[in-house]
């Protein structure tokens, strides 16, 4: 599992650019996109573990940007536990060239987000639990 932890922390850091590297080791890789002053904290973009059973791969974008995840093939699907979160045990290169290509529009996502004047991600509508109106 380490050619696979090696695999999707090489991902991570092609798109870092400007990401804060906040973990470097040989069981993790994590990166921050920096200090929120909507949050007032630092916001964790993504990572990946060396786990005992598989490697984990975090990307946060598809969290509050879940429309990230519409082109999604079943493949890459199938191996998210959670809503950010993919685990692999190994990794097609199929899936790596997705994976990286899912990074670096969240990345893109993000930055829209950043700018003045755009929109926020969005959670889905709570239901009511009544009635509705027709």
């Amino acid at each position: 599992m380490e050619k696979t932890f090696r695999t999707l922390r090489a991902i991570l850091k092609k798109h870092a650019g400007h990401l804060r590297v906040t973990a470097d080791t040989d069981k993790l890789y994590s990166l921050d996109v920096g200090y929120s002053a909507r949050w007032k904290k630092e916001i964790y973009f993504g990572g990946v573990r060396l786990g005992k059973s598989y490697v984990s791969y975090h990307l946060m974008p598809v969290y509050a940007c879940p429309e990230l995840l519409k082109e999604l093939s079943p493949e890459l699907r199938k191996r998210m536990q959670g809503k950010s979160c993919f685990n692999f045990k190994t990794i097609s290169s199929d899936q790596a060239a997705e994976l990286s290509e899912l990074t670096k529009r969240s990345l893109q996502r993000f930055a829209e987000l950043a700018q003045p004047g755009t929109a926020r991600p969005t959670a889905p509508p709570k239901s009511r639990g009544g009635r509705t109106r027709g």
